[in-house]
């Protein structure tokens, strides 16, 4: 009996290893989502591709052959990508280069009911969440690169099998048209770039700034067995542009 318990307790150890992590702390149920969707985000582009519920609760956009949909909050302008300019296209290049992107495979199917997704963002460092599990956390290590202006969240549906399925080896098939997006429960908290010095910026974990050790091994965890593009080893990037993949 030893012999064939051993190797059971090993299986259930492995099994074990790759069940999803409690972060100890739980930050999108902290805080009451907006009364209403409009005060805090505006149509930028698409409206005929997407609906906002009566109660304002919830806005569902689609994509189609013909287009997608974009929301964003503030009055921001969509930069046109389309020109024959030499000198414009190379800047554009080197734009790209300052990209960066980290792609993930997600432990669970999205389209199958709604998740948790969120962005904090403070003046040492911006962490992405994922149903309150830290998958990425970006420090303030370089002042060149990290963001310092005050900017604008966009959420979008819209065909990126160019980019995000392994350059172009999956298409989207248009026959199951539409695909469509909902999203729900908008929270917004926080200190803008002009309040004063006594707004305190929400915390990260539950000693304030930083992450606590359970939601250091919870991210460990999701790029262990979950991230599958990392900007930094990508030896196609000109990674003098990002100072923070030398280390």
């Amino acid at each position: 009996m030893a012999l064939l318990f051993v190797p059971f307790l090993l299986l259930l150890m492995l099994h074990w290893s790759n069940a999803q992590p409690s972060p100890g702390y739980y930050p999108s149920y902290r805080f009451r989502p907006l009364r209403g969707f409009y005060r805090g985000f505006n149509n930028l582009w698409g409206p005929e591709h997407q609906t906002v519920s009566g109660d304002q609760s919830s806005v569902t956009i689609w994509l189609d052959r013909n287009s997608g949909g974009h929301r964003i909050p503030g009055n921001y302008a969509r930069e046109a990508i389309h020109t024959a300019d030499k000198c414009v296209r190379e800047r554009k290049r080197r734009r790209q280069d300052h990209r960066q992107e980290m792609k993930f495979h997600l432990w669970f199917d999205p389209t199958a009911g709604f998740h948790n997704y969120a962005i904090l963002w403070n003046p040492n460092e911006i962490i992405f969440f994922v149903d309150d599990i830290p998958i990425r956390r970006y420090p303030r290590k370089n002042a060149g690169t990290f963001p310092l202006r005050p900017m604008w969240l966009y959420g979008s549906i819209w065909d990126a099998s160019s980019w995000a399925t392994e350059d172009g080896k999956y298409k989207a098939d248009y026959r199951y048209q539409p695909f469509v997006a909902r999203f729900t429960r908008f929270v917004v908290r926080g200190c803008t770039a002009f309040a004063p010095l006594r707004c305190r910026p929400v915390p990260s974990s539950w000693h304030g700034a930083g992450l606590s050790r359970r939601q250091y091994a919870a991210m460990q965890w999701v790029q262990r067995y979950y991230l599958v593009y990392n900007y930094c080893k990508d030896s196609k990037r000109d990674h003098s542009l990002t100072p923070e993949c030398w280390s």
